[in-house]
């Protein structure tokens, strides 16, 4: 009764989180019926496990939620994210359409702006560029789900994503874990990617397929579209709804000027990373007072929380000035990280519950007993709990809440590197999280115009299969050569 009563609550809160019912309310439901079946104390459940685990991931990830959505915020109303969209997009022109859109989605992306700011500020350009160049609309989604979802959010090392993050604390790792596997994986993700797109348009191109109809207002109708909103706050850190809700500046910034905070997160979190906080003495986090932890647990999430608020206050310096409205544009970039850090912990909170039933021991048997070792022990456990919740963040997280102790144990006995492990979760979480029902996918298509009928097989091919292709590549070089 145990374990179907795990997979009866999981299988309600999938089925009622796509029907754009909210996570907040379904994951504790979901989660006490699955502690009803097992027979076990409802309201000690819920306060106790379900609380306190939802209560401890906000604890740890929350500094980076706000930090990384009120970064983006001000990005996109200061014009920084548009401008340097734009030039990159004059630089390769029409006849690049594709790439350019991949590249402009990537640049903004690994440099801390939320995919979700990207997707309304790029969604328009990519439209003009794509009816210029006679490129389908249909392959827009693809593509900046290419740029915005993927390499940069899972693979390239030191990348501020809330993915990247989520592993250090159970890993002991930075953000720049495994590079030389990170830009491996990138580069497959990118080729491969850009391979497919490419092949497409050449054909639709020779079919004389145009560029097709037009969608008035597809990006403002998205981001007031309750629905598209319920299912986007569990997929990423930043709320649609906040999208409007300042003003932006009629006069963007110099491209120098709008690309510095981009280059200032990368450098500050190389800085803290591998310089500052190595040299500090933190011994005094040992003691109670401090949670009677280390430097390794909090340092990676220090060094990207600190990375974003230095290009937060680099990118006020330079280009406040231009703000309508600073209040206004920092209340709404706080506000857009409240909704996804509440959702992202429920689902957490959903999975430290069922961890917790004498029925999950069957399960973590079965996935600690996957032919193939750690490495892929762990990538289809990330696989398989980011598809079901349709959430990279939540599914890692459960992933890790429940076996990471474990994974660091079977890493020690097998000789594996903690950073590799942490490469092989991010992509591994990246991969199958880009189901029908993911909110990044929903959300995109309604930015853009589609459907999941014309446009999400061209997603699969570029977000899922060039991930899953990274992600093989990485486990046999890791195995072979371990972590670089």
């Amino acid at each position: 009764m145990g374990l179907a009563g795990i997979l009866v609550g999981l299988a309600l809160l999938v089925w009622f989180a796509y029907r754009g019912w909210t996570v907040l309310l379904l994951a504790p439901a979901a989660a006490l019926l699955a502690a009803a079946f097992a027979g076990e104390p409802l309201l000690a459940h819920w306060t106790q496990t379900f609380m306190g685990s939802a209560a401890q991931f906000l604890a740890q990830f929350f500094p980076i939620f706000l930090m990384g959505a009120l970064f983006g915020k001000l990005m996109e109303d200061t014009g920084s994210v548009t401008i340097i969209a734009r030039l990159l997009v004059v630089w390769l022109g029409k006849e690049r359409a594709l790439l350019a859109v991949v590249l402009a989605g990537a640049v903004v992306t690994y440099g801390g702006v939320s995919l979700f700011v990207a997707f309304f500020v790029l969604a328009p350009m990519a439209e003009a560029l794509f009816r210029e160049a006679a490129i389908p609309r249909r392959l827009m989604p693809a593509a900046l789900a290419l740029g915005t979802s993927t390499f940069t959010m899972s693979a390239l090392p030191g990348t501020p994503a809330i993915q990247n993050a989520i592993p250090m604390p159970f890993f002991g790792t930075t953000p720049f874990a495994a590079p030389g596997l990170g830009v491996i994986a990138a580069a497959i993700m990118l080729g491969f990617g850009l391979w497919w797109l490419q092949r497409v348009a050449a054909v639709a191109q020779r079919r004389g397929e145009g560029f097709g109809d037009e969608v008035p207002g597809a990006a403002d109708a998205a981001a007031v579209d309750l629905l598209v909103r319920e299912r986007a706050v569990t997929a990423q850190a930043f709320d649609p709804a906040e999208i409007h809700h300042a003003q932006s500046t009629p006069v963007t910034p110099h491209f120098l000027l709008a690309a510095l905070p981009l280059g200032v997160v990368i450098a500050v979190n190389l800085l803290m990373s591998f310089i500052v906080l190595p040299r500090l003495d933190t011994a005094f986090l040992a003691e109670p007072r401090w949670g009677a932890t280390s430097l390794a647990a909090v340092g990676g999430v220090w060094s990207v929380a600190v990375a974003l608020a230095a290009a937060i206050l680099v990118l006020l310096v330079v280009s406040g000035y231009r703000l309508p409205s600073v209040r206004r544009s920092v209340d709404a970039g706080a506000n857009a990280a409240v909704l996804p850090a509440l959702s992202v912990a429920s689902l957490v909170g959903f999975g430290a519950v069922v961890a917790a039933l004498p029925a999950f021991a069957v399960v973590r048997e079965w996935v600690l007993g996957i032919d193939g070792g750690p490495l892929v022990s762990l990538a289809i456990a990330t696989n398989v709990l980011s598809a079901l919740t349709g959430s990279a963040s939540g599914g890692l997280t459960i992933a890790l809440d429940a076996l990471g102790p474990t994974y660091m144990k079977l890493a020690a006995e097998h000789g594996i590197d903690p950073a590799l492990m942490h490469r092989v979760a991010v992509i591994g979480a990246g991969t199958l999280d880009s189901l029908p029902h993911n909110g990044a996918v929903v959300t995109l298509l309604a930015v853009c115009g589609s459907t999941h009928a014309k446009s999400y097989f061209d997603i699969v091919m570029a977000a899922i299969v060039s991930a899953l292709l990274a992600l093989v590549v990485v486990i046999v070089l890791g195995g072979l050569f371990g972590s670089f």
